[in-house]
């Protein structure tokens, strides 16, 4: 799988993969100044609204994507590339949710 493929900007609500737990979704930090406190805590609020488990990882590491405490210490800078897991009732909409979020810079 090419970075192409999953950059943020090109990412779309299809681009959300069913697993054999749930749903994935790879998307692109564009922010310039990565996950700071302020997109951190627009993700986990926006996260919350969803019932099912949400995860977040960068790299081998993997976070609670509805904890800005949890979301920080990922310290994601510009360009880092995430995945987002979620398994649920409303894993599917959660994902393109948050997707769409982070693909439009949090606004």
């Amino acid at each position: 799988m090419s970075n192409d493929t999953y950059d943020a900007a090109e990412s779309a609500q299809d681009d959300v993969a069913a697993t054999g737990d749930g749903y994935a979704l790879r998307v692109r930090v564009l922010n310039e100044q990565g996950l700071h406190a302020r997109p951190a805590a627009r993700l986990a609020q926006e996260a919350q609204k969803f019932s099912c488990d949400i995860s977040l990882a960068l790299g081998e590491e993997r976070v609670d994507a509805k904890s800005i405490l949890d979301i920080l210490t990922l310290a994601a800078g510009h360009g880092s590339e995430l995945e987002l897991r979620a398994a649920g009732p409303d894993a599917r909409d959660a994902l393109a949710h948050l997707g769409s979020l982070i693909r439009n810079r949090f606004r």
